[in-house]
Order: C-alpha cells, then sequence, then structure tokens
C-alpha cells in the first residue's frame, strides 16, 4: 500500500486480553467497551476463545449486541481455559503457535486490553512481525486505568537508548477510548520501512 492508497476495509479485530479478571472493574468495563464500539461498526471480534476473565468479558458483550465472535483456542487449554460455549464460531488448534497464527491470519488489527505474560507475548510478538514486515496491520494497546502505563514508559526508555528504532515504536498505536483506537485503526497507513519483505519471505 503506497500513503496515497486508502486502508483496506478494517472488518476484524483480534483482541489479547487476559482470563482473569484483574483488580479493577474498569478492566472488564473496558472491554464490554470496546466490544460495543466493535459491533456498531460491524467489526468481528477474533480472541482466544476463552469463557473467563476478561476475554469472556468482551466476547459475552460482542454477542450480547449481536456481533460476531471468533475464539481460537489450542488443544491443551479447552478445559483450563473454559472454552466460550456461544461464539460464532470455534477454532480449536494442535499448538499455541497454530493458534496465534490463525489468530493473525483472521485479524485486520491487534489490540492487547489488560491481561497477563500470554497477553504481553502475543502483542509483542505480532509487534515483531509487522516491524520485520511479515504484515501491515495496526498494532497497540487500549491502555485502561492507566494499565499500561509502566510499559509504554520503558518502551520510551528503550526507543531513547537505541534500541528500539523510533519509527518502530511509533507503529504502536496507544490510546485509552476505544472508540478513539477504532478509528485509529480504521485510518492506519503503515509508515515505510527498511525491513518489510514480501509477505512469505525471509
Amino acid at each position: 500500500m503506497t500513503q496515497t492508497e486508502s486502508p483496506a476495509p478494517f472488518r476484524s479485530l483480534c483482541v489479547y486480553c487476559g482470563s482473569a479478571n484483574g483488580r479493577l472493574d474498569d478492566y472488564a468495563g473496558a472491554a464490554r467497551a470496546l466490544a460495543a464500539a466493535m459491533v456498531e461498526r460491524g467489526i468481528r471480534l477474533v480472541y482466544g476463545g476463552a469463557s473467563v476473565g476478561i476475554m469472556g468479558a468482551v466476547a459475552d458483550e460482542v454477542l450480547r449486541l449481536g456481533g460476531e465472535a471468533v475464539g481460537v483456542i489450542p488443544e491443551s487449554l479447552m478445559r483450563k481455559e473454559l472454552a466460550h460455549a456461544k461464539l460464532t464460531e470455534l477454532h480449536v488448534t494442535p499448538s499455541m503457535h497454530a493458534r496465534k497464527t490463525l489468530m493473525a491470519e483472521l485479524a485486520d488489527g491487534f489490540v492487547a486490553l489488560p491481561g497477563g505474560i500470554g497477553t504481553f507475548e502475543e502483542l509483542f510478538e505480532v509487534w515483531t512481525w509487522g516491524q520485520l514486515g511479515f504484515h501491515r496491520k495496526p498494532c497497540g494497546l487500549l491502555n485502561v486505568a492507566g494499565y499500561y502505563d509502566g510499559l509504554t514508559g520503558f518502551l520510551d526508555h528503550a526507543a531513547q537508548e537505541q534500541f528500539v528504532r523510533a519509527e518502530h515504536r511509533a507503529m504502536l498505536v496507544v490510546e485509552s477510548d476505544p472508540v478513539r483506537l477504532l478509528e485509529r485503526y480504521a485510518a492506519y497507513q503503515p509508515p515505510a520501512l527498511a525491513k518489510w519483505v514480501e509477505r512469505g519471505q525471509t
């Protein structure tokens, strides 16, 4: 895509988030607010397939409002994460790697809500894929109640110390308002990065 081309239609959002509820009610509240904004815009949810925690909150709200929710869960976590039984689609994969790959293929963008180590790992991996040019989709954080303030501060520090390039740091969209996040995703124009490669090449 060149800078003069229009962005592709944004139809599916991959949401990474915790299978726990967290300490604050704000976290689940933000998940429901994001779900409402997605359904209003006809954006399909792609997520980890669980029925509990923040994962369950965003899926339940999407379904309650008449939207589409697609879950992707590995066989090994079907019981541990309590797979959601009422999704539009549920894909069961043989491994975590297959799960993340399918979620990436199904989505037009990626966002992390509050979550734990798995959420961090998923976001950083897909952001790295964008940095390397394996996809040109937006990645970001929904920074609920300052949850990601420490992380964004560290990323700024890493950029200042010249371990993260400024253009790569700028690729990560950070918003506290879900509507503003989706607006930025819909208009996203990936920067011209030297590390971009053709899909399927290394």
